[in-house]
């Protein structure tokens, strides 16, 4: 698998589609420019104050609380869902009506999109305690956050920090991938479905 480590200064800062937040992308395929052309990305949303959510039509999203109280999701119809404990994701269909209500005070919350016809996803909060193996598929990218500690690549010069991700995405040497350190990771399996 190749490896591109992403800095936290690289992140792209933008406004949310509808204008009522932010949201930092960490990685985003194909690059769009901005647009919602894309088959998946990875972002960290600020909320300050309560608001609905933009819409990804055709699209999942998986979201979990990154720092912060809480929030609650109320979506239109149905029951609301609180989002309380931390780095716990929750799924849901992009183009429901979302409307986002904080408990107490602002949140961040880490957010996957996907068009549903093109990328499975995988979201997953786990403790980096030695030696992580990425094993090599044809068809997945794995994205790896840092949420706190630092990581590294065994047999490469890159470090990861506090707040950087690792893309691993497929190549021909389909070599295994070995990240040790120690600390909290954030890691999401994008694996592209068989047309």
């Amino acid at each position: 698998m190749s490896a591109k480590v992403v800095r936290a200064s690289d992140y792209r800062r933008m406004r949310w589609k509808n204008g009522g937040g932010w949201t930092t992308e960490l990685a985003v395929s194909p690059d769009p420019s901005g647009g919602d052309g894309f088959e998946w990305r990875i972002s960290i949303a600020e909320l300050g104050s309560d608001g609905a959510f933009s819409t990804f039509p055709e699209c999942d999203r998986q979201i979990a609380l990154l720092d912060g109280i809480g929030m609650e999701l109320q979506f239109e119809g149905d029951e609301a869902v609180r989002l309380e404990q931390r780095l716990r994701f929750f799924r849901f269909a992009g183009e429901r009506n979302v409307f986002g209500r904080l408990l107490s005070g602002p949140v961040r919350d880490f957010n996957v999109i996907a068009r549903r016809d093109a990328i499975a996803v995988e979201a997953l909060h786990r403790p980096l305690v030695g030696p992580m193996v990425f094993l090599p598929e044809a068809a997945t990218t794995w994205l790896v956050h840092v949420v706190a500690g630092q990581a590294a690549l065994k047999d490469d010069s890159a470090k990861l920090e506090t707040g950087d991700s690792l893309l691993l995405e497929p190549d021909p040497a389909r070599r295994n991938r070995v990240l040790t350190g120690g600390g909290e990771l954030v890691l999401v399996k994008l694996t592209r479905i068989a047309a």
